[in-house]
């Protein structure tokens, strides 16, 4: 008993360690939650569209770490700015499961074409932060007899607030281009999330900023056989989409880069994703998916990842498991744009710029 409690509490406490030092619950398949990244990716492509997203880290472990991401947007040139708006919910526990957090907001786009091949969108987000812990679930050492384990009282008095509201704020720009025959771009972004770092603390008597985040990301797509570009409704088309992001948050830099290939609607793709800083770890992301057209103006598109842990310390966690669905109303418009009576045209929609239509 008395070695199974302390290993019970060197466990607790390196999670809790990781948890505190770490970053924001970080997706495999960034590409499918692009605004929990970057606010200004909101609009980017016309049309509305939205993503339900929902990741299982560590399932070995006795508490797995579970997060959901569901975000939406719309992208229409009618809009003043010409830009986009969205809307993000995503939650997720930490502390093995006694600590919940909620986020809820909306962000605005604003675009700025440079020229006939290149354009700029610069994104801001507003946020509800809401979390909340139950103290009824810690175990306290005053509490643990090292014979019989929990059977005291402990003298830890509980705060009186269980959960802390706050608002939160982000920032981020886009730049994305292509080359003239339609068959080859890149989006190269940079955000900053949690700008004014918020204080999380449950106590009055000391502080907890949440650490503010630092998001670089960049993605290339290459169409093989298209004659009308990587956006074309020709899915014989090989395309190729090598991309990386790197995040920076309180005290760990996180890499993440890999490639997506897909031809005939199904998707693969093989991901490296490090974690450097107080405390190194590294895995391997495959991922699997297929999409495909319900009607002219809607497509879906389903994805599975797994992250098998390849060295550090949490080897034997069982890695990760990732789910996510979008669907893409690609045509839709509420301000008098394209509609669901859209012409394709080469591979999008007549009025649209080559790249309007999502690329991947």
């Amino acid at each position: 008993m008395k070695t199974m409690m302390k290993n019970f509490l060197l466990l607790l406490m390196v999670l809790v360690s990781v948890a505190l030092n770490g970053q924001d619950p970080n997706y495999t398949q960034f590409f499918n939650n692009p605004q929990y990244y970057n606010p200004a990716y909101s609009g980017l492509y016309t049309g509305v569209r939205a993503g339900f997203s929902f990741r299982d880290q560590w399932p070995a472990l006795p508490y797995d770490f579970q997060a959901y991401n569901f975000e939406a947007d719309m992208g229409d040139r009618n809009l003043p700015g010409s830009g986009g708006l969205g809307l993000f919910l995503n939650t997720n526990n930490e502390g093995i499961g006694f600590i919940k957090n909620i986020n809820l907001g909306l962000s605005l786009a604003v675009r700025i074409p440079f020229s006939k091949l290149s354009v700029g969108q610069v994104g801001v987000k507003v946020s509800w932060l809401q979390k909340s812990v139950n103290w009824d679930d810690f175990t306290f050492s005053d509490a643990l007899s090292e014979r019989y384990g929990d059977i005291y009282q402990t003298g830890f008095i509980r705060p009186e607030q269980n959960v802390r509201n706050m608002a939160d704020f982000g920032v981020g720009g886009i730049y994305q281009f292509s080359n003239e025959v339609n068959n080859f771009t890149g989006t190269f972004g940079f955000a900053v999330d949690h700008l004014f770092e918020p204080d999380q603390s449950f106590l009055q008597t000391a502080k907890a900023p949440l650490p503010r985040k630092y998001v670089a990301h960049g993605d290339l797509i290459f169409a093989v056989g298209s004659s009308s570009g990587f956006n074309s409704t020709n899915a014989s088309a090989l395309k190729f989409n090598p991309g990386v992001v790197y995040q920076s948050q309180g005290g760990v830099n996180s890499l993440q880069a890999g490639l997506n290939l897909t031809k005939f609607g199904l998707n693969l793709g093989l991901w490296y994703k490090g974690s450097f800083g107080n405390y190194n770890n590294s895995m391997l992301g495959f991922m699997a998916g297929y999409a495909f057209e319900v009607a002219d103006n809607l497509g879906l598109k389903f994805t599975y990842s797994y992250d098998m842990q390849m060295a550090g310390a949490l080897q034997g966690t069982g890695g990760a498991h990732e789910i996510s669905l979008i669907i893409d109303f690609n045509s839709e418009s509420v301000f008098g744009g394209l509609s669901r009576s859209g012409r394709m045209k080469g591979g999008h929609f007549e009025g649209q710029t080559p790249w309007e239509c999502a690329t991947f």
